[in-house]
């Protein structure tokens, strides 16, 4: 009885041929399959290298019955080990290889990883991450300019935007806004006025929780609050809306239709929050002199009319304007960190999720630093 032919039906192997004087041809033969024993991609390329000096490798697959990503894997290895020694690589592969490996390619990472070994002088790792630090840096300022540039033709009138999108977003960053900044305004003139409180009923004067309350709302929490807010639920919205947008190409399209993105994705989204931090502020402001009014006059027993002249001598137009000014900061602060994570994002889905983290992490640090910086220009001017 004649011996029966080879089972390949979960195995495969690779074969290299010197055609010429300086190529090789790798021969992928049988079915790929993972978990089967097949030669690894190092040995195959160390077979490459064994031919002598080579400059020209051809990756053939028309003995391939059946593959699936170990094939891919084997095939990304052996090209990065040749790009490595410079070597060329050309490709006849079944036309559904070729299709999985220009969607692999497509979808690649764009984040740039470097490899710090934990073993290099500590002088190395501080100049590499100084090094991410300017590139950041770089990145943001460019960001910034190509920003400037397109409210500058806004002011022109010759930005190029739909004005569907734009009211779009001041309803989704402001309408639709409004239940949790009501909320937390309203929490947090509660709990500023039973802070207060605990202190001030020490030395009997209880009716300055008014004071405090509308004071702090005014200058600080109002402002403050409302960003941190809207940095969590605005800035990760637009940093996920424009990362998908970059995975999906539609940033690309645009740019070959002729459409500058900064103008028709990133403009609509700043003018958004520009225009409605402030009115959310002055929202937040009422709520949390609202709360403060609650405690104070059901727990502490202050008669409203004294409790509000009290507020009343509180509401400056200085106190009123500086925190209406630092919403607006704040405002574009979350609108560009969210648009410039999104437009950065790499082209996966867990780029896009980094891209998102990173948008809220950042526009929550900048708001606090420049919340300092107002402190120490507003004592400096006796405001």
């Amino acid at each position: 009885m004649p011996d029966s032919p080879p089972d390949i039906a979960d195995k495969g192997t690779a074969r290299t041929v010197r055609t010429g004087a300086r190529a090789v041809a790798v021969a992928f033969a049988g079915v790929w399959r993972i978990g089967s024993t097949l030669p690894p991609a190092d040995a195959i390329v160390a077979e490459i290298v064994a031919h002598g000096a080579v400059d020209e490798v051809m990756l053939t697959g028309k003995e391939l019955s059946g593959w699936d990503s170990l094939l891919l894997l084997a095939i990304c290895k052996i090209e990065a080990a040749c790009r490595e020694r410079g070597i060329r690589v050309l490709r006849d592969l079944p036309g559904g290889v070729c299709g999985l490996l220009a969607l692999t390619e497509s979808h690649a990472e764009e984040i740039e990883i470097t490899a710090v070994d934990e073993h290099d002088p500590f002088v190395t790792r501080v100049g590499l991450a100084v090094t991410g630090v300017v590139r950041s840096a770089e990145t943001f300022v460019s960001f910034l300019g190509s920003t400037t540039v397109a409210l500058g033709r806004f002011f022109a009138g010759r930005a190029r935007f739909r004005g569907s999108d734009l009211a779009m977003v001041i309803q989704a960053t402001g309408a639709q806004a409004l239940p949790i900044v009501s909320l937390i305004s309203i929490l947090i003139g509660l709990i500023l006025a039973f802070v207060g409180a605990i202190q001030l009923r020490q030395f009997g004067v209880q009716i300055y929780v008014a004071n405090l309350v509308a004071i702090s709302m005014l200058r600080e929490m109002g402002a403050i609050m409302t960003a941190i807010i809207m940095a969590g639920r605005t800035g990760a919205a637009f940093a996920a809306e424009l990362g998908t947008m970059q995975v999906n190409e539609e940033i690309d399209a645009l740019s070959t239709l002729g459409f500058d993105p900064m103008e028709f994705l990133v403009l609509p989204r700043v003018l958004a929050l520009v225009v409605m931090m402030p009115l959310l502020c002055l929202y937040a402001d009422v709520l949390g002199i609202f709360g403060g009014a609650v405690i104070g006059v059901t727990l502490l027993g202050l008669p409203w009319a004294e409790y509000w002249s009290q507020t009343q001598a509180a509401l400056t137009l200085n106190n009123f304007v500086i925190g209406l000014v630092k919403s607006g900061v704040f405002g574009i602060i979350v609108a560009l960190a969210g648009c410039l994570k999104g437009m950065t994002s790499g082209r996966s889905a867990a780029a896009v999720g980094l891209a998102t983290t990173s948008a809220v992490v950042v526009a929550i640090v900048l708001i606090v630093a420049s919340d300092g910086i107002f402190a120490v220009v507003l004592d400096l001017l006796g405001l």
